[in-house]
């Protein structure tokens, strides 16, 4: 069966939805409260993706980022978010997209969500892009219904 509503992409969408809320609740605070902390797994390839190409070598399809204790400049968009996070005690500037994410994680509760990876993601999954990739329902005209079984003999 065609799926013309797109649950998978509703689903989809809705969870990252869940991951914008966190970050902008860490944003809103200029801290994560209490013990909460997050690792973010994401497509280093994905489109939209902006990190140092010293960080897509070593990292060539995924990467996985921990916000705590030292995260500077977050930013939460619709779309995508920015971060300044140290690596090897360097800062440095991370644009990424909420349809690259592959994983969260926040173990102080026990708390994740995996998404699918599909190459039609190019930005927050949304029904009505998914929808377009889905082959269009049948025209009443190129239905046939044989009338034989209604007729009466």
């Amino acid at each position: 069966m065609t799926d013309y509503i797109g649950y998978e992409a509703l689903s989809q969408a809705a969870m990252r939805g869940v991951v914008r809320e966190a970050l902008r609740r860490a944003k809103t605070n200029g801290a994560l409260p209490g013990d909460h902390h997050f690792y973010i797994s994401f497509r280093t390839r994905a489109p939209g993706v902006k990190i140092a190409d010293h960080l897509v070598q070593r990292f060539p399809e995924e990467m996985t980022i921990v916000i705590q204790h030292q995260f500077w400049d977050l930013e939460v968009h619709d779309g995508h978010f920015e971060i300044v996070l140290k690596f090897a005690g360097v800062p440095q500037h991370l644009s990424i997209p909420l349809a690259a994410i592959t994983r969260f994680v926040d173990p102080s509760v026990n708390f994740g969500l995996s998404f699918e990876a599909r190459s039609r993601d190019t930005g927050v999954l949304s029904p009505a892009k998914d929808a377009a990739a889905e082959p269009a329902p049948p025209k009443p005209a190129d239905i046939v219904v044989s009338l034989d079984a209604y007729r009466r003999k």
